[in-house]
């Protein structure tokens, strides 16, 4: 199973928020600081979020994300306010991200996942926000009338093998992460899921990954101390139970 440290920034920082809420915000310093730190600790993957991106499009991070994906060696997924191909093309081409995660177009404008798979393939990922029980957008503000299965099946469909499955009541909440929920989608979907929200002890890793989970991301359950990032990697890399 692959663990995803996060890094998400806000105004150039960053930081972790509560349910996703703009105001619940605490700052954890310069977000490529962060990246190589997660980097130098080991991680293969970074999970990277642009929250004035997600929340109001604004373009206030660019300079502080493209010098972050150029400064790093490893991986790295990116999400926020990524609506249209040119957003997709500029970091996948220009920047160098591995991934990007397209998430309220996948409800408000699903042909942009047609394009966007037919050209870059499994570099799209999708996000599913899912907020009792049902698909969040627009930075977590509103709800769709979609469940989370109908919109991994048809993002399936379309091409896109990966989902971030969130959680939105658990995240940041260090409460722990809804295994159940993220363990069926997976099954019904038959895609790669990456569980997402809640995650705040060694036990949160070792269900998912019981499961058969593809991933797990890592946000304030790290930043917090709660789980020391070397013994959750040694777990996710064996096969015995915590």
């Amino acid at each position: 199973m692959i663990l995803f440290p996060a890094v998400d920034v806000l105004d150039n920082r960053a930081v972790r928020l509560l349910y996703g809420k703009r105001n619940e915000v605490t700052d954890y310093g310069s977000p490529v600081e962060m990246a190589l730190k997660w980097q130098e600790a080991g991680a293969e993957y970074l999970h990277l979020v642009d929250l004035n991106g997600a929340f109001d499009n604004s373009a206030v991070n660019k300079k502080t994300l493209v010098e972050l994906i150029k400064k790093i060696d490893i991986p790295v997924q990116i999400g926020g306010g990524i609506k249209d191909l040119d957003k997709v093309k500029f970091y996948l081409e220009e920047v160098g991200a591995s991934r990007v995660i397209v998430g309220s177009a996948c409800v408000l404008d699903p042909s942009l996942i047609d394009v966007a798979c037919a050209k870059y393939g499994n570099k799209i990922a999708s996000g599913i926000d899912a907020k009792d029980g049902l698909v969040a957008i627009k930075g977590w503000v509103e709800k769709s009338t979609l469940k989370p299965l109908e919109v991994a099946l048809d993002m399936k469909k379309r091409g896109v093998d990966t989902v971030i499955y969130t959680d939105v009541n658990r995240d940041g909440a260090l409460c722990g992460v809804n295994v159940d929920s993220t363990a069926k989608l997976a099954n019904e979907s038959g895609m790669n899921v990456i569980a997402s929200g809640g995650m705040a002890t060694l036990d949160d890793i070792n269900a998912v990954k019981e499961k058969g989970i593809y991933g797990a991301i890592l946000g304030k359950s790290l930043y917090s101390g709660a789980i020391n990032f070397a013994e959750a990697l040694a777990l996710s890399r064996r096969g015995d139970k915590c």
